[in-house]
């Protein structure tokens, strides 16, 4: 139980996922005490410091801008203000600061300068910071490395299968070059993905695939259920069953017996009881806050009142790694290089993003007339 495995096949995953549920749980919770403690939940607040305009294509993003959504856009975040968001999450139980930006990929200059400003700021408080950017290059993950980052964020979202019925501006690849180039730093690595944006079994597990071969593991893997935004090309799938979040919990804790587990969007519409089946089942972090970048969470308030209902503690900051040291800007080893890196662009279509998009155009010119 104790050896972490690399070479998890699709069967094999499959074959866990559809165990008797009771069975499946016993499995995944013998699993969870033998590696964390049962009764500790990392809390995380997530904060959108650059909110909207996004060039992708992503299907279940209402931060695209190609797609009508109600979502309104922002420039990227002043650091005070940054500061005094994570002071206030702090205050509120939260150990670690997730930063997104609605960006392709990470550009070299101001923007991004900024951006490490915002990573020293955070880490100087004591707080475990994660940033989840888009793509990006070695030497940025080597700057954001220096700066004090704890973690980065960068999905699967899916299958490489699946991924390319629900994306089509960037190949898999990228995402698993990212990764790759945050491995390149002491930078933990966070990426999971999406359930209930019509996919398979088969995906699901070839998802869990793709992350357990990794060497080494994700520190940090995502379990989202889709929250279907109007406007956007995946706005009329079914919300995904509790029991669906349960299996995909149980079986990533079974397949990734290090990693913590994060129970992330979708909890709004998830009772307590269900959330408390998925922490028996090996899900150990949240997200905390009204709000995952764009989408509905619960009020913070309602969580630690479910925590001290159901016994479970914060995690403290940097429990599993220790704190990163900040360079400040001035001291840096890593220079901005101007890079300008091709990542790819595939050339297929998505009919319901291609509709999506016309949706907009449509409302655009409405709008005008």
């Amino acid at each position: 139980m104790n050896n972490i495995r690399h070479n998890w096949t699709k069967e094999e995953i499959i074959a866990i996922y559809n165990k008797p549920m009771m069975e499946l749980l016993y499995e995944a919770a013998t699993v969870h005490r033998v590696h964390h403690d049962p009764n500790t939940v990392q809390v995380s607040t997530l904060l959108s410091i650059k909110t909207g305009g996004c060039p992708e294509d992503c299907g279940y993003c209402p931060q695209a801008a190609r797609y009508h959504t109600d979502i309104e856009g922002n420039d990227l975040m002043k650091v005070s203000h940054v500061k005094a968001q994570a002071l206030r999450a702090k205050a509120s139980g939260s150990s670690r600061v997730c930063m997104g930006a609605a960006w392709r990929n990470v550009k070299d200059g101001p923007e991004f300068d900024q951006v490490l400003e915002m990573v020293r700021t955070i880490n100087k408080l004591d707080m475990e910071v994660c940033c989840t950017l888009g793509m990006v290059t070695e030497n940025q993950a080597k700057r954001l490395a220096e700066a004090g980052l704890y973690a980065y964020n960068h999905n699967l979202d899916s299958s490489e299968e699946y991924y390319k019925e629900v994306i089509s501006t960037r190949g898999y690849e990228d995402r698993l070059e990212t990764i790759e180039n945050v491995r390149k730093t002491n930078v933990t690595v966070c990426s999971g993905g999406i359930i209930g944006m019509g996919e398979s079994v088969a995906d699901r597990a070839g998802m869990l695939v793709a992350l357990s071969t990794l060497n080494p593991q994700p520190e940090s893997v995502p379990i989202n259920a889709l929250v279907a935004v109007d406007g956007t090309p995946l706005e009329d799938e079914k919300p995904v069953e509790i029991w669906e979040m349960i299996r995909m919990v149980a079986t990533t804790r079974i397949v990734m017996p290090e990693t913590q587990v994060r129970l992330s969007a979708g909890r709004t519409s998830m009772s307590r009881e269900g959330q408390a089946m998925c922490f028996f089942a090996g899900a150990n972090s949240i997200f905390a806050g009204d709000k995952l970048l764009t989408t509905p969470n619960p009020d913070v308030n309602e969580d630690m009142k479910m925590f001290e209902m159901l016994g479970l503690n914060p995690q403290k900051p940097f429990t599993k790694k220790v704190q990163p040291q900040t360079v400040e800007a001035k001291d840096s080893q890593y220079e901005s290089l101007g890079e300008k890196p091709k990542w790819s662009r595939p050339d297929h279509k998505i009919d319901r993003n291609e509709e999506a998009k016309e949706k907009m155009k449509a409302a655009v010119l409405e709008k005008k007339q």
